[in-house]
């Protein structure tokens, strides 16, 4: 069967069966080319997906998936999300009413283009990276991209579908002059292939890794910080699980029971928006069918709304804010989309460390404490002026004080994409703690 074939007779058997159920229908395609020493060195075209079911009955939930979308495999995953639900203890699970929203398509024609066009700009992208000399060793040189079709039905009246994509390059290398070393690590994409620069972005890659040879060690003490987008966006992806309407049922957030509180600077605004036009994590509904709409988390400093599910907002109290989300292996969740941190008036930074990229995330940072301690690499700044790089430190703090100390934003917004896209400008932090030498 194919993917819509699928649905409705899984969906038909639910209803001959008196159970709620609700479809997630995932495929994903594929491309990636990589470029070694001037040489196709990979080609991958892949496609992956399956499809997943949640039952509720007699108000137990369960959930089962499959890759294979024969007859027998679908009677198997229906099967064996029932009998899962039937193992359950709570009562009070439930599907959202949901409606026809037909099919959305994000991406149109903005990925065409032919392989040998696509293949070409990964071998550019290499050899760009190699005409500077400090460049002693590429590991890495892709060309990716990904296309991504969702299902999503139920019969409680849902039924959807859309498709978005992006494109990336990607790339690891090792930089050296004189006895210093740094390794570069970057990734820059796009939701239209008219947007993709090979060459600029190769060049703006070394640029960035460059500036960091010849690092000294940077003294303990604490200082003011500047840190730049890739690595402010860093700790906002660590970190967003705490406006999680999910996690603050579970007691597991800090920002449990202080809608209306100020948590934050007056500068800070954050919001997350399914619906930018060229969002890299952009969609028109999520996992449930609920349609997706711009949703505001903090204003001028105020915490004004936290990430809901149907299942969370009936939890806490509130509204569902369309923000549900499950892979077709997955259980219901809650996650973020176009995450960003809105600008500011711009800023010039005059004395401290301008934090460039932060390490160890995973390890390093305590979303339901809030607290961070994360090698770092960045520049130190004196009367405005950029003097030399520092390395050899960590940086720490706790998160919502570092958000209560943001003193400016840039104006310009610059975008990560790590599954969900985060975007923040330059944000300057009145000051931090610094372990170094």
């Amino acid at each position: 069967m194919n993917l819509d074939d699928a649905k409705r007779y899984v969906l038909d058997r639910a209803k001959a069966r008196g159970v709620a159920a609700e479809i997630v229908g995932q495929h994903v395609r594929e491309f990636t080319a990589r470029a070694q020493q001037g040489s196709l060195e990979q080609l991958t075209q892949a496609v992956s997906g399956g499809l997943g079911v949640r039952v509720v009955t007699g108000g137990r939930v369960g959930y089962a998936y499959t890759e294979e979308l024969s007859r027998s495999a679908l009677d198997w995953m229906f099967d064996e999300a029932v009998e899962n639900a039937s193992l359950q203890r709570g009562s009070a699970g439930f599907l959202p009413a949901g409606s026809a929203l037909g099919h959305q398509d994000l991406l149109g024609g903005r990925l065409e283009g032919s392989p040998e066009a696509k293949i070409a700009a990964a071998l550019g992208f290499e050899a760009t990276l190699r005409e500077d000399k400090r460049v002693t060793h590429v590991e890495l040189a892709d060309y990716t991209e990904r296309v991504r079709n969702v299902t999503v039905a139920s019969t409680e009246g849902a039924d959807a579908s859309y498709r978005r994509g992006a494109a990336g390059l990607m790339a690891y290398f090792v930089m050296q002059d004189g006895t210093s070393r740094k390794q570069g690590g970057e990734a820059h994409w796009v939701s239209d292939l008219q947007q993709l620069d090979p060459g600029r972005t190769a060049l703006e890659f070394t640029e960035r890794t460059a500036r960091l040879l010849g690092a000294r060690p940077l003294r303990t003490g604490r200082y003011p910080a500047y840190f730049e987008p890739k690595a402010f966006g860093r700790l906002l992806l660590a970190f967003s699980t705490m406006w999680s309407g999910k996690a603050v049922m579970e007691g597991k957030s800090r920002l449990a029971g202080r809608l209306g509180e100020t948590i934050a600077s007056p500068s800070v605004t954050l919001v997350d928006d399914p619906t930018l036009p060229d969002g890299l994590a952009a969609r028109p509904f999520d996992a449930e069918g609920t349609p997706a709409r711009p949703l505001t988390l903090v204003e001028n400093g105020v915490l004004t709304a936290y990430l809901t599910n149907s299942e969370v907002a009936r939890a806490l109290g509130i509204g569902n804010t369309g923000h549900a989300a499950r892979s077709y292996r997955g259980t219901l969740n809650v996650a973020p989309s176009n995450l960003y941190l809105r600008p500011g008036q711009g800023l010039r930074p005059h004395r401290g460390v301008i934090v460039t990229d932060v390490m160890g995330v995973h390890a390093g940072t305590n979303s339901i404490t809030g607290e961070f301690s994360l090698q770092g690499f960045g520049m130190w700044v004196k009367d405005g002026e950029i003097a030399y790089p520092v390395e050899n430190f960590a940086v720490a703090g706790d998160f919502l004080t570092l958000l209560r100390d943001i003193t400016g934003l840039g104006a310009s917004l610059e975008w990560e994409f790590w599954g969900a896209a985060v975007g923040a400008p330059l944000v300057a932090v009145a000051g931090l703690s610094f372990a170094g030498a």
